[in-house]
């Protein structure tokens, strides 16, 4: 919980003494305790704040909705209109008044202002229209906002740590509570947003962005959630030359002065928070992978460019193995763009594999790379990483590599994934070249936005008699009544975050992510609907992230990297993870945070005198 003036009086003869005051119809269960752990969404919450500082607080004013009792013990009385509202009231109001908004910038501008006044009521509003208003408050739209940030500025959200400040990073992360106070915190340093580049601090806002959909979707407390924007520089010259840029004006910092800051950033957060997740999100592909792998053995990590988009990937391409009674390690896997993304992807199939029971060098000769030169053999001019999944360049003599169409016929891959950002580069003569070797060829054109896709959904199904197996890169409509499933991440880092954080696990292993994507790949409506899609709704977000996260539970549980068992509940000793899959869903969902008005608890902190003797 955000600390607040009043909970930070302390002086070298009084302390603080609180005095709870049950207000109103609540008096009657204001002493009883939640048998949870910290994430408690049960009964009455404690409330320290009265008159201006409630109304101004996003994390307790419920605006319209105080009743009386409660205007009166806050110190709102005439400081509402007279009317009590509901929350159903409310987000009936606030839903109008988002559909007046003329374009999707303006309607992502009011859910900003909404969520900065208002917590409950922003959540509860999005989850009664997520797949309406996922796309403004995050993904696409929020690029747009992010390229806006310093020109539309009102009111900061986060932690903003500075380079040239290194000795504030302990002070910055204090003004977020101590050690109990946070269990996720979603960091980025700028310097690759979405596919728009280097943003730096303005990047602050794809943090915000994935915060608010760990909470939506993964069920943690707002208040428990700290994005952190870090601001090493920048080298995008539109905002050094922008009068009104609001972070650093030099260029990005790099090398070793770098990640010595970094590493000052990521031990003080530790040090805080040493029983919370930390997420990096949007750093460039070399940071990101030299901070996740540097750290991930030292505290529970995750990276969502490099494991979140594996690990639905990996899942649709799971689901649609079942669904065609295949084998994942019989399999072969052709991925059609070697870039960053290409390569988590590639990454996340080949720990599957093993996980699976392959060793190193059998999951390995599974996976096939191409990339603009062609296949990549042990003769391509190609990274360390794209060399680990090198074919010898003897047994592709007299075969066209740059050619898709050769290199599928001398493979016979059971699945084509496309990241490659080329247009119609999936064309017929490549799909019905999969179709001739797969009754059911599974294909993923992947690449962002629509007009980069490899092929569209329609033509593939159309070559394929309709027996395509397809998951995209973007949403699409459905093909002859076949839902075509979007890879979205939203269906993985909420979950793993959720269970890591219920789990209190010291790290987040390969095999903790292998159980979210068999959990969400066992998910599949399609196992039960053959036009069903891959994936399940976006609608049903919520239950999906509370399956991945018990999964995730259970496996940290089993590899002995949780720690929750040892950790007190109120007047309930401690904590007993179930051990039944169904058992340990009842448990987690018990945990999660929901956007709905609790009764508070009037809490008023007074001097308590303390003898010097």
């Amino acid at each position: 919980m955000m600390n607040h003036p009043i909970h930070n009086r302390r002086s070298s003869t009084t302390t603080m003494k609180a005095i709870k005051t049950p207000v109103g119809r609540d008096a009657a269960i204001s002493h009883l305790k939640p048998k949870t752990t910290r994430l408690s969404t049960q009964g009455p919450e404690e409330c320290p704040l009265t008159g201006f500082p409630l109304l101004n607080s996003p994390f307790y004013n419920k605006g319209s909705a105080f009743n009386l009792e409660e205007r009166k013990a806050f110190n709102l009385v005439g400081l509402l209109p007279s009317q009590v509202n509901t929350l159903d009231e409310q987000v009936t109001r606030a839903y109008d008044q988002f559909r007046t908004r003329k374009d999707d910038l303006a309607k992502n501008s009011f859910m900003d202002s909404l969520r900065v006044q208002n917590k409950v009521l922003f959540y509860q509003l999005v989850k009664r229209h997520v797949k309406e208003m996922l796309p403004i408050i995050y993904t696409p739209t929020i690029g747009d906002a992010i390229e806006g940030y310093s020109h539309r500025f009102r009111k900061p959200e986060g932690c903003f740590l500075d380079i040239t400040k290194p000795e504030a990073i302990e002070e910055s992360l204090a003004n977020f509570g101590s050690d109990q106070d946070v269990d996720v915190a979603v960091i980025t340093d700028g310097s690759a947003i979405l596919g728009i580049g280097d943003w730096s601090i303005q990047g602050i806002l794809i943090a915000v962005g994935k915060s608010n959909i760990i909470t939506l979707a993964g069920g943690i407390n707002p208040k428990r959630i700290i994005a952190i924007g870090v601001d090493v520089g920048t080298n995008n010259k539109k905002l050094l030359d922008d009068e009104l840029y609001m972070g650093n004006r030099f260029p990005r910092v790099e090398g070793k002065e770098y990640y010595d800051f970094m590493d000052k950033v990521i031990t003080a957060y530790k040090n805080r928070f040493p029983s919370s997740v930390l997420h990096f999100e949007d750093f460039n592909t070399d940071a990101a992978s030299t901070l996740l792998h540097t750290y991930r053995d030292k505290l529970a990590c995750f990276n969502d460019d490099i494991q979140g988009t594996g690990c639905v990937v990996v899942a649709s391409i799971k689901a649609a193995l079942k669904v065609s009674s295949r084998s994942f390690t019989d399999s072969k896997y052709l991925i059609y763009g070697a870039g960053s993304a290409g390569m988590g992807i590639a990454t996340q199939i080949q720990l599957n594999l093993v996980t699976s029971g392959l060793s190193l060098e059998e999951a390995r000769s599974k996976i096939y790379l191409m990339d603009r030169y062609g296949l990549i053999t042990d003769t391509t001019e190609a990274s360390p990483a794209q060399h680990d999944f090198a074919k010898p360049d003897s047994e592709w003599e007299g075969i066209n590599k740059k050619s898709l169409v050769d290199v599928i016929a001398e493979i016979k891959p059971t699945v084509l994934i496309g990241c490659s950002t080329q247009p119609k580069s999936f064309n017929e003569q490549v799909v019905k070249e999969m179709y001739k070797y797969n009754k059911s060829p599974i294909v993923f054109p992947l690449s962002n936005p629509t007009r980069l896709h490899e092929a569209f959904p329609v033509d593939i199904m159309k070559w394929t008699d309709n027996n395509a197996l397809i998951a995209t890169g973007s949403p699409f409509e459905p093909v002859d009544g076949y839902v075509i499933s979007e890879n979205n991440n939203c269906f993985s880092f909420p979950g793993i975050v959720l269970g890591s954080v219920l789990a209190r696990s010291t790290k987040i292993t390969d095999e903790m992510i292998s159980a979210a994507v068999e959990c969400l790949s066992d998910m599949s409506p399609k196992l039960k609907n053959p036009k069903a899609g891959l994936l399940p709704d976006i609608s049903e977000i919520q239950e999906v992230s509370a399956n991945v996260a018990t999964a995730v539970v259970l496996q940290s549980v089993r590899e002995g990297t949780a720690k929750v068992e040892g950790e007190k509940v109120p007047n309930d000793g401690y904590v007993k993870v179930p051990r039944s899959f169904e058992k340990c869903l009842e448990w987690v969902k018990s945990q999660m945070w929901t956007p709905e008005y609790r009764p508070y608890v009037k809490v008023e902190y007074v001097p308590e005198i303390k003898s010097q003797y």
